[in-house]
């Protein structure tokens, strides 16, 4: 299998927006996202699909999902976190989380051949970065 464009981001080949790293996974924010904020959260072992995932493996990666959703969730003072396990676009398990206030913004769909807004994106995770 080659690799993938995350296992590319996650070895640091191309560059991404971190905000969260452990030993199993790997989160940085989506650069078109849905809401400000939108994260993906990605097990570092390259996998296509999340129910593919060996039991240890997709339990550390629900973990990491929790623990990110629940720290959008203060740090950004929305009401939701949403959860999206999609799997067309990268062959590589990974989990959209997105906060939101108001389900309008929940169901957005970004422009996907829009020039990423890298100033606002690097904004927000210096806020969210984990210590």
């Amino acid at each position: 299998m080659n690799e993938s464009i995350f296992t590319k981001i996650i070895n640091g080949d191309i560059p991404s927006y971190k905000i969260y790293e452990d030993e199993h996974t790997y989160a940085f924010l989506d650069i078109h996202p849905i809401a400000s904020g939108h994260t993906l959260v990605v097990p570092k072992q390259q996998v296509e699909f999340v129910w593919d995932l060996d039991t240890a493996a997709y339990q550390a990666l629900q973990a990491s999902v929790q623990k990110i959703a629940r720290h959008l969730r203060t740090t950004l003072n929305v009401p939701y976190v949403g959860e999206q396990i999609i799997g067309v676009d990268v062959p590589h398990a990974h989990i959209h989380l997105i906060p939101f206030t108001d389900v309008s913004q929940y169901r957005h769909m970004p422009d996907m051949t829009a020039e990423p807004d890298h100033v606002a994106l690097s904004e927000i995770a210096a806020q969210l970065r984990f210590s």
